[in-house]
C-alpha cells in the first residue's frame, strides 16, 4: 500500500521479503517525509533479510538492554546514574556513530570536571556496552578502542590512634558510632551504612556481609572485637531495621559538612571516609597481623590488594632481617674495595 493517512498522520504499510507485514505510524503530517521513511525502512528490511546486512542500532537501545541484563549488579544504580550523564553525549547516536573521537571527548570532559580515575569509570562502562553489543548481541562487527587514563597510585593514608581519638570526639553521635565501628572492623562505608540487625549475632560476636553486598562478590565474615561490640550494644536502644541510622533512615552519606568540620577540629588533612579502612588495615599490619589474615578479615579478592600495606610491617620483619647478624666480625669495620 505504501503510505496512507489516518487522521492527520501518515502511516507506513509494506510487506518484507520474508512475508512479515509492517504497519506503523510515520509520526509526521508530511506525506513526502512519510514516503521517504517508508522507502528507507523497506530498503533496510531488504538488506537485512536478503543481503545479511546488520541493522544499525542506537546507543539508547544498547544502554537499555545492558541495564536489563545487568540489573543484578551491585553497582546497578550507579550505572544508571552514569548512563544518564552519558545520554547528553550519546543519546542521539547510532552505535556506528560512537567513534573513538567521540569517546575521547567524553573522557576528556569527565576528567576535566572530576578526575582521571572517575573518567575511567565512565569509559569502562562505554567499553563494556560496546563489547557486549559486538560479542554477545552481534549488533556490530567492529567497535572503537576505548583508551583509559593512567591513574596515579595513591599513597596509603592512615591516621594514628591519637588522631583517631580526636576525630571521634569531634564527630556527632551517629557518625562517631559508624566511624568507630569502621575502625574496629575495617568494613567499607556502604557495608556499614546498610548493615541490618539480622546480619549481627552479638552472642557469637560475629557479623556478616552477604555476597551481593560485598565488592568482591563473596560473603564476608566479620569477627567483632570489643570495640565493635561496644558500639553495637550502645545502639540497641535505638534499634531499627538498620544498625546505623540518622533520624530513622540509614546514613548513606558520611562525607558531610559535619565530617569535614570534625576533621578540621581534629587537625587532620587529606582524609576521606574510606581512609578509615586504610587506617584499620595499617593498624593491623603494624600490630603483627599477617597479610594473609588481613586479606580474609578485609574481604579482599586478591593478595595483591593487601600488598600495599606490606611496607608498614617493618617491625614484624626485623626478626628475619637479624638472622644474618654476626656474619662479619664486629671489631673489624667493613672495607669497601673498589
Amino acid at each position: 500500500m505504501g503510505v496512507f493517512k489516518r487522521g492527520d498522520v501518515w502511516w507506513i504499510d509494506f510487506t518484507t521479503p520474508n512475508g512479515r507485514r509492517v504497519r506503523e505510524s510515520s509520526g509526521t503530517h508530511d506525506q513526502q517525509q512519510a514516503q521517504e521513511l517508508h522507502d528507507r525502512l523497506k530498503v533496510r528490511c531488504w538488506e537485512e533479510q536478503r543481503l545479511g546486512v546488520k541493522p544499525d542500532r542506537s546507543w539508547k537501545e544498547a544502554a537499555v538492554r545492558w541495564l536489563k541484563e545487568t540489573s543484578h549488579k551491585r553497582m546497578h544504580e550507579r550505572d544508571i546514574e552514569k548512563l544518564r550523564w552519558l545520554d547528553f553525549f550519546l543519546g542521539n547516536l547510532m552505535l556506528s556513530q560512537v567513534t573513538r573521537g567521540e569517546i575521547d571527548r567524553i573522557g576528556e570532559r569527565k576528567a576535566r570536571d572530576s578526575s582521571a580515575s572517575n573518567a575511567n569509570r565512565y569509559l569502562a562502562l562505554i567499553r563494556s556496552i560496546l563489547r557486549r553489543a559486538r560479542d554477545d548481541w552481534e549488533w556490530v562487527n567492529h567497535i572503537p578502542k576505548v583508551r583509559l587514563y593512567r591513574e596515579a597510585k595513591r599513597r596509603v593514608r592512615w591516621i594514628t590512634r591519637d588522631e583517631a581519638g580526636r576525630l571521634l570526639e569531634a564527630l556527632p553521635r551517629h557518625l562517631r558510632d559508624m566511624a568507630t565501628f569502621s575502625l574496629a572492623c575495617g568494613l567499607r562505608q556502604r557495608n556499614v551504612s546498610l548493615l541490618h540487625w539480622d546480619q549481627v549475632d552479638l552472642v557469637r560476636r560475629v557479623a556478616w556481609i552477604h555476597p551481593d553486598e560485598a565488592k568482591a562478590g563473596k560473603a564476608i565474615a566479620v569477627p567483632l572485637n570489643q570495640d565493635a561490640l561496644s558500639v553495637l550494644r550502645g545502639r540497641l536502644g535505638i534499634r531499627e531495621v538498620f544498625v546505623f541510622t540518622y533520624r530513622g533512615k540509614p546514613n548513606k552519606v558520611c562525607c558531610t559538612k559535619r565530617w569535614k568540620d570534625a576533621l578540621a577540629t581534629a587537625g587532620i588533612d587529606d582524609f576521606r571516609w574510606h581512609d578509615l579502612r586504610h587506617t584499620w588495615a595499617s593498624w593491623h599490619v603494624q600490630s603483627g597481623t599477617s597479610l594473609q589474615e588481613l586479606m580474609e578479615l578485609g574481604g579482599w579478592s586478591s593478595y595483591e590488594m593487601v600488598m600495599r600495606y606490606a611496607h608498614l610491617a617493618a617491625d614484624h620483619l626485623r626478626v628475619a632481617a637479624c638472622r644474618i647478624d654476626g656474619t662479619f666480625p664486629s671489631q673489624s669495620p667493613l672495607r669497601l674495595v673498589a
